[in-house]
């Protein structure tokens, strides 16, 4: 039953993908450990393997504050499978958080999502609502202050040069170019993404340093 709710998720996020009226955005894949060695010193060596940064998107996906405490709101976020309160987390669950508006990153709002985990394709799904039930099944609405969206994080690549993929589709009436900038100058960082410095720092252990002489 989970494989068919991540293929119908899937199946979405693709449909949505190709709606001429949606805005999207695909961030160029992040080569980890070229960027880990250019731009960081550690006290030792450090590299990824796609098991590790699959790792890091599976807990990322229940845990967000976590990973992406610059974009989530401290304390805002819960995780469950519904109707089934208490559950240990699978490969099919839902979440909300409050998170900054994309247009206004000062602001925060609460967002709400499905999310479905592909171990095998090493993808995870996040399909955006308007609302769902809550885990003791009262309802929760989702902030209307900006358009759904869906998102897919990934890993691809080989082995020893793993790659972090990420792309997102927001249900506009039209494409927008404003949301659009805002992911342009996501594109232009020259560092990792948050959530891999992050689980380098507090799930290997390993402190990273930006260097600043490159």
């Amino acid at each position: 039953m989970a494989d068919q709710m991540t293929a119908g998720a899937e199946a979405e996020f693709e449909r949505a993908w190709g709606d001429a009226r949606y805005t999207r955005a695909v961030l160029p894949p992040v080569d980890v450990n070229r960027i880990l060695g250019e731009r960081y010193t550690a006290p030792e060596s450090v590299a990824l393997d796609r098991v590790m940064l699959w790792d890091m998107e599976v807990r990322k996906a229940g845990n967000p504050g976590a990973f992406i405490p610059n974009v989530v709101k401290e304390g805002t976020v819960s995780a469950w499978v519904p109707g089934r309160e208490g559950e240990e987390l699978g490969a099919a669950f839902v979440r909300q958080s409050q998170q900054r508006l994309w247009l206004q990153p000062e602001e925060y709002a609460l967002v709400l999502e499905e999310t479905y985990l592909n171990h095998d394709r090493q993808v995870v799904t996040f399909l955006g609502r308007e609302s769902f039930p809550d885990a003791q099944g009262d309802p929760l609405y989702a902030a209307v202050t900006q358009p759904l969206f869906h998102v897919q994080h990934g890993v691809a690549g080989t082995n020893g040069q793993p790659l972090n993929t990420w792309r997102i589709v927001l249900l506009t009436d039209e494409p927008d170019d404003r949301l659009v900038k805002v992911f342009d100058r996501m594109a232009a960082s020259p560092w990792l993404p948050e959530f891999v410095e992050l689980y380098v720092q507090d799930v290997l252990g390993i402190p990273l340093t930006r260097r600043d002489d490159v």
